[in-house]
């Protein structure tokens, strides 16, 4: 079976154009700015791009602390748990792409960091990408308020293996 995304560093090609993607509100919140580009392509930030098969950039994602959300609390960190950030191409939100899309990420991460659970902080009014994820296993764990926008996040893991839910 031919696998159906490429996951690998982010290029800064692809960072610039991840940069100009804007999303409609509520989901702006999650629009990049381009004075971050060179976080973005630090390895130490572990941001990588997502290819479809026809070599299309359709998103990207980013382990460990940077996917985590200001405000949170995040009491056990890599290589145990695994923090992961996703974004989709605004264009392809909302078509249904969304398990296959974060199943790769998952499936990429596990390989690459091995870590005992995956962890995600998602906006609750996200409730496509909570469904996403909540029909990939995980588990909403906690929730907390980021002040600095008023908007409440919702904390969700998994374990990498099912047997090791508890």
């Amino acid at each position: 079976m031919t696998a159906l995304y490429t996951i690998f560093p982010l290029s800064e090609e692809n960072a610039r154009e991840i940069t100009t993607w804007r999303y409609d509100p509520p989901f702006d919140l999650y629009d990049l700015a381009p004075q971050y580009l060179s976080g973005f392509i630090n390895p130490e930030y572990y941001y990588h791009q997502i290819l479809n098969k026809k070599g299309d950039l359709i998103g990207y994602c980013c382990y460990g602390l940077d996917a985590q959300v200001p405000g949170g609390e995040y009491l056990i960190n890599m290589p145990e748990v695994l923090d992961i950030g996703v974004g989709m191409k605004p264009i392809l939100t909302g078509a249904g792409l969304g398990h296959e899309f974060v199943s790769a990420i998952l499936d990429y991460a596990s390989e690459r960091f091995h870590p005992s659970r995956f962890r995600v902080t998602v906006a609750e009014f996200n409730q496509r990408s909570v469904r996403t994820f909540q029909n990939l296993g995980f588990k909403i764990q906690g929730s907390f308020i980021r002040e600095l926008v008023n908007i409440q996040f919702f904390q969700l893991e998994k374990p990498v293996k099912e047997e090791d839910y508890g």
